[in-house]
This record gives C-alpha cells, sequence and structure tokens, in this order.
C-alpha cells in the first residue's frame, strides 16, 4: 500500500473542493455546475483518506489489493460529472421528463460499469475476470455512445456557444476516462504489468485530471459559453 499517494490524493482533492466552490459561479445557472463539480473532490478525498487507512482494501489470493474505497468513489462521482454533461446539453430546456430518461440511462449504465469493474478485480478465475471486463467495458461503450450521440445532438440544438462547451468537456473527460480501463488491464488487478503502488499513483493523476483539473476547465467553457450566448445567433 502506497500511503504517501493516498495522502496527498486526500490533500489535493480536500483543498480542491474548497478553491471549486469559492472560485465557482454562484449564480443561475452556474450554481448548479459548482456544487456539484465541488463535491466530486470531496467525495474523492474521502476516499483516499478510507485507502490510507486501510479501509475497506482487500487483499487478494493472487496477491493484489482491492480498494473497495476506489469504487465506493467512481460509483458516485462518476454520475455526478454525467449528470452536469446532461445538464449542460439540455441547458435547461427540452420535453418534460426528457432530461430525466437521459440520466436515467447513463447514470445506470455508468454504475453497472463500476460494479462489473469491481466484480472483475474480485473474480478468482481468469475466465470470469475478463468476461466481467469485458462486459464492464460493454457498459462504458454504452455511456460513451449516449454521450457522443444524442446528447451531442441534443447540445448542437442549444447552440454553437453551448455546443462548444459540451463538445470540449466531453472530449477531456472521454479521453481521461479511456485511461481508467487501460490502467486496470496492465494493473496489477489485470495483466499485472504494472505494480501496485503504479497503478495507485496512474489512478492519482487521472483523478486529479478527471476531478480538478476538470471542473476547472468545465466552470471555464460554460462560463465562455453563458458569455458568448448573449451575442445574437449564439444561442438559441
Amino acid at each position: 500500500m502506497d500511503q504517501t499517494a493516498f495522502l496527498i490524493g486526500f490533500s489535493v482533492m480536500a483543498i480542491a473542493s474548497l478553491v471549486i466552490y469559492a472560485t465557482g459561479g454562484k449564480n443561475f445557472p452556474a450554481r448548479h455546475h459548482t456544487l456539484m463539480h465541488a463535491a466530486v473532490p470531496f467525495i474523492a478525498a474521502t476516499a483516499y483518506l478510507a485507502m490510507a487507512f486501510g479501509f475497506g482494501n482487500l487483499l487478494s489470493d493472487n496477491g493484489s489489493t482491492v480498494y473497495l474505497a476506489r469504487y465506493a468513489d467512481w460509483s458516485i462521482t462518476t454520475p455526478i460529472l454525467l449528470a452536469g454533461l446532461v445538464m449542460l446539453a439540455f441547458h435547461e430546456q427540452g420535453k418534460p421528463g426528457e432530461m430525466g430518461g437521459f440520466l436515467t440511462a447513463i447514470i445506470v449504465l455508468d454504475v453497472m460499469m463500476i460494479i462489473t469493474g469491481l466484480i472483475s478485480s474480485l473474480a478468482e478465475t481468469a475466465t470470469a475476470k475478463w468476461i466481467w471486463y469485458l462486459w464492464s467495458c460493454a457498459a462504458f461503450l454504452g455511456v460513451i455512445y449516449l454521450l457522443w450521440g444524442p446528447l451531442r445532438a441534443m447540445a448542437a440544438a442549444r447552440g454553437n456557444a453551448l455546443a462548444a462547451a459540451y463538445n470540449k468537456n466531453v472530449a477531456l473527460l472521454t479521453l481521461v476516462w479511456f485511461i481508467y480501463p487501460i490502467v486496470f488491464l496492465v494493473g496489477p488487478e489485470g495483466l499485472k504489468i504494472i505494480t501496485d503502488p503504479t497503478s495507485v499513483w496512474a489512478f492519482l493523476v487521472l483523478d486529479i485530471i478527471a476531478k480538478v483539473f476538470y471542473a476547472f476547465y468545465a466552470a471555464a467553457n460554460l462560463e465562455k459559453a453563458l458569455r458568448n450566448g448573449k451575442q445574437p445567433g449564439a444561442l438559441r
């Protein structure tokens, strides 16, 4: 267990949560994005603190450590990030219940992706491990389809400014999220090409990008979209 990485993760996430809220927009429509993005690193900080103290760290029969707090973190924070993208795509518009339908579908797929990934890490046989890993990847592809298909089209219908913000946000998040299953694949829970400490540090870097850097990046893109949206024809 690399306690240093966990303590750094806790410190960075805890401070980031405060900074994101302090510097974020407090007025509608930026307010709920500020609250959501501030909550994400706070949840992550809790998970890193739990891992630092060894709570929920399971040692499997093959010698690898499964960090249950990490999966608990992902099962809460990733739906929040996806909810922010869905709300950006709709931008307070759409038919009654339509946004709720997209939120339900994408969050269910996302949570199933996390749960099946956890099952893969706990599987005792290679066959079961890779079946569950591939099923997790299938759920992930479902999330990607919704983000880049109907939701992207929905954002485009809201005008050029919001479409640009959505495209930038979803591109960064998709890129980072594609790396997570790769680290899992080559890590101790998968092919064991890299060591446990290496995977811990890799996930820490990814978490900082996806939960801290992305929060400021998404806020800047939303602010720019709202500012440009005041211009004639920028938003419809």
